[in-house]
């Protein structure tokens, strides 16, 4: 015999068959039992979900000689002849393929005939939102006032693109995505059947994949069924996907920036003949899952993967703020657009590698969400580098480069590491001479000290972003900040944040002094020292009072 394809020869015979459906099931069996049966009735939801069983199955059972509590009895004459096609007063029509009006003219003419062995005429129109404007015109009369032995049965997976005048003319039934327990259940009761060597884990893997559609889980089962054994490693290698644990190694190389590992495992992954597009999407899967869990509140197992434990996503989303999850996503959505119409998807998806371990601050939707990821990566202790400084970011440890030169007068100790001084003051400016031309800013020492301080006193994103991406120098009375990015020179600035850090800075100093921000791309203006301001020096000197210059 020719072998049939597992969702055909397992498509429901009665409405207790359909699974994932219940609701609509419960309701088309009450109007058969009572025999308020609609002339017209819309099937809608997304593929694989039963819309066309469901309409078979109605044709039967209205035309049923032995109903069973609603169900058709599938062994008389009429359910048989339904059954094998030779009944031809039940019609299914692909309207993808009979869009016209001279198609919708046909059923039209037909409808005027009584039926020829059977209670009920029934037509099928499955795909019906791809009729033509002109086909749904010519359709309406007929859908209101069908004579009383014709029954209307219209299927859609676009619900938006059927006009309102026929959505007012039919009973509407919406069909749900199908659990992924529901599926793996229905997929291990199968395989037992058909001695299938499905494993629980690959039924649970096979239901994640399919989005809810039972046809396309039956058809991936299909393709799985030569293997020895059906376990994850069997359908990622069959259907062309990473498995759970690839994915969390991919994941892992992306929250520690490892740019070599991430790439080197799309490599793997291009190489072993896996879909990249199906990479991507699995990986936008399981931050959908990890953001979940960072930002759900009470038991939100029944809405996560199978595939990935509560543990292993809790501890993969440690130092990684939702802010910075959401970027992640953003990227990738963008990019599985790009890598489905690319030349070459490798380099694309590689490309997707890059701005994941690498991206910015301009990745995040607002200021507010890149000083959320900072916090993060400060509570959990995550090592960030900064400008040629390895920044341990915790509360008790802080480390500087080597290259980093320290303060005049202390060689050995690090400019930012003092432990053994108790007070900070500002260093006098050196003298000039009338041959130096600007007068040098110095390195300030105290202004870790400040930051210490200012804890619990300045906005704490501004204080996170100045302990990671700022240093001080000290001129004239003036404590001169100097940020690494505009995020947090805006921060900085603002007030009341840069009138306490003056405050707290002329504390420390011992004298009044004013703390300036600068930008990265801002440097203080030098001022030369002019024959007019050694006048003023030398009549000082001499306390000669200058009433007039």
């Amino acid at each position: 015999m020719t072998y049939q394809a597992l969702y055909r020869k397992w498509r429901p015979l009665c409405f207790a068959d359909v699974i994932g459906q219940q609701h609509i099931t419960d309701t088309l069996r009450a109007q058969l039992r009572s025999g308020r049966l609609s002339h017209a009735y819309l099937f809608t939801g997304t593929r694989g979900t039963g819309k066309t069983t469901c309409a078979k199955i109605l044709a039967r059972a209205v035309n049923c000689e032995h109903p069973q509590d609603g169900d058709p009895c599938n062994e008389c004459a009429a359910c048989r002849g339904i059954l094998d096609g030779s009944v031809l007063d039940v019609v299914e029509i692909d309207a993808a393929s009979n869009n016209g009006v001279d198609n919708v003219r046909e059923i039209r003419d037909e409808v005027r005939y009584a039926p020829s062995s059977v209670r009920k005429k029934v037509f099928i129109i499955d795909e019906v939102h791809m009729l033509s404007a002109g086909a749904f015109n010519a359709l309406l009369k007929t859908l209101e006032e069908p004579p009383s032995h014709v029954m209307f049965i219209l299927a859609t997976t676009e619900i938006h693109k059927v006009p309102a005048t026929i959505l007012s003319r039919c009973q509407r039934f919406d069909f749900r995505r199908i659990t992924p327990d529901a599926i793996a259940e229905r997929l291990l009761q199968i395989a037992a059947q058909e001695q299938i060597p499905l494993t629980a884990s690959g039924a649970k893997l096979i239901a994640r994949l399919s989005d809810g559609a039972m046809r396309d889980a039956l058809s991936m089962l299909d393709r799985t069924s030569g293997c020895e054994t059906i376990d994850e490693q069997a359908i990622s290698k069959c259907l062309g996907i990473l498995g759970a644990t690839d994915i969390l190694g991919l994941m892992h190389a992306i929250k520690s920036c490892d740019l070599a590992a991430a790439v080197a495992e799309i490599g793997r992954a291009y190489e072993a003949g896996r879909d990249l597009a199906g990479v991507v999407d699995q990986l936008l899967g399981l931050i959908r899952d990890m953001l979940l869990v960072k930002t759900a509140h009470g038991d939100i197992s029944a809405m996560l993967s199978p595939a990935y434990s509560y543990k292993q996503l809790e501890g993969l989303g440690e130092g990684l703020a939702p802010a910075t999850l959401i970027a992640y996503s953003r990227i990738l959505q963008e990019s599985v657009a790009r890598i489905k119409s690319a030349s070459n998807r490798r380099v694309e998806t590689e490309l997707c590698m890059i701005r994941l371990c690498t991206f910015g601050a301009d990745a995040y939707d607002s200021l507010a969400g890149r000083v959320q990821a900072l916090e993060e990566k400060v509570k959990h202790g995550i090592p960030i580098a900064v400008s040629g400084q390895t920044v341990q970011t915790s509360d008790t440890v802080r480390e500087s480069d080597s290259e980093i030169p320290p303060p005049p007068g202390d060689e050995d100790a690090p400019a930012w590491v003092r432990e053994d001084e108790t007070s900070h003051p500002v260093p006098d400016a050196p003298h000039s001479s009338k041959k130096s031309a600007a007068v040098t800013p110095i390195h300030w020492s105290g202004w870790p000290e400040v930051l210490e301080q200012a804890t619990g006193k300045i906005n704490m994103g501004a204080l996170t972003c100045l302990q990671l991406s700022s240093h001080a120098e000290i001129e004239n009375g003036k404590v001169l900040v100097f940020c690494e990015d505009d995020v947090t020179a805006g921060l900085a600035k603002a007030h009341p944040t840069i009138d306490r850090l003056s405050e707290i800075a002329s504390a420390i100093a011992g004298q009044p002094v004013r703390v300036k921000i600068f930008g990265p791309d801002q440097k203080p203006q030098q001022q030369s020292r002019t024959a007019s301001d050694e006048i003023l020096e030398k009549a000082k000197e001499f306390d000669i009072q200058v009433t007039e210059f």
